[in-house]
């Protein structure tokens, strides 16, 4: 759906690769570190544009707890999972809010919740990576 942008991060990541760690367990805490606080944007930014109806599909915002690798990247995917006691699909929901349709208007709220976590994602990625090189 979105795509979220890694700009912050580039220091610790190049940091990382010269210390051969960014496929290790540091680089999945990161990862679980900055998913954490999208997961959070996202449920902020669905209540301020009003999405909230039974709240099935803002608490049903959430990430896998393991980082999967594709193309060598690892990474998590942060959505609304499962489906509401109609059976519609969360992600479904939050789709056709986001983009609109003839009867939705668009709301881009996804784009705002990646915006809104970009320095809290780089925070909290940053004080993982501390972590391991003993700063905390």
């Amino acid at each position: 759906m979105a795509r979220f942008d890694t700009s912050g991060i580039d220091d610790i990541v190049e940091e990382m690769r010269r210390m051969g760690e960014l496929t290790g367990e540091t680089a999945d805490a990161m990862l679980l570190a900055g998913a954490e606080e999208v997961k959070k944007a996202w449920q902020t930014s669905a209540e301020i544009h009003g999405l909230r109806d039974t709240g099935a599909m803002i608490e049903s915002i959430g990430y896998s707890r393991t980082p999967k690798t594709i193309d060598g990247i690892r990474q998590i995917d942060i959505y609304p999972q499962g489906k509401d006691r109609k059976g519609i699909r969360n992600a479904e929901k939050a789709f056709l809010n986001h983009y609109g349709t003839s009867r939705i208007t668009a709301t881009h709220w996804v784009d705002d919740a990646d915006e809104m976590s970009a320095e809290p994602v780089q925070n909290a990625m940053e004080r993982e990576f501390e972590k391991l090189i003993g700063k905390e």
